[in-house]
């Protein structure tokens, strides 16, 4: 079994286009477990409704070995998801449920129509209760894969 969580920090307020602080995540480095290793991961936690409808709009990069998790305090609708509006960088998606168990992985492109009504919605097909959001490619180049499980943190986490 892998370790919970790791550490957990406070990051600053992110900046918007015009360099305003917008919204500020906690930081907890969370664990992979896929069929042949543990993979760690630092990722930028989005609990609250506002620090999920920002995510990692406006971002230029995510770090190596970053992303962004997405907690929700209930399951979602199966058609609910994740869209591009906004964002500048290609991303993977893992949507998760209540074990963290992954549902399904998709890759996202960056919308880049001014009308956020005209941008796709990535949705997993079933209910989630979480999401991580990495760079493009990171899933296939660490091995992880359906059914492999992301330890959550507990502390304001999935459940």
């Amino acid at each position: 079994m892998a370790v919970l969580v790791l550490t957990t920090a406070c990051e600053g307020p992110v900046p918007d286009e015009g360099g305003e602080a917008v919204v500020a995540f906690d930081t907890a480095t969370v664990a992979i477990e896929t069929a042949d290793a543990t993979v760690t991961l630092q990722t930028e936690l989005a609990r609250t409704p506002e620090q999920r409808a920002h995510g990692l709009m406006e971002r230029t990069s995510l770090p190596r070995g970053a992303g962004m998790l997405f907690l929700y305090p209930a399951p979602q609708d199966s058609t609910g998801g994740f869209w591009m509006f906004r964002t500048r960088i290609p991303l993977d998606i893992a949507f998760l449920d209540d074990d963290g168990r992954i549902l399904a992985i998709r890759s996202m492109v960056p919308c880049e129509s001014p009308n956020p009504r005209v941008c796709p919605v990535t949705s997993p097909g079933r209910p989630y209760r979480g999401a991580l959001e990495v760079n493009s490619g990171y899933f296939e180049e660490h091995g992880v894969a359906v059914g492999d499980r992301l330890v959550l943190p507990t502390e304001g986490g999935v459940r």
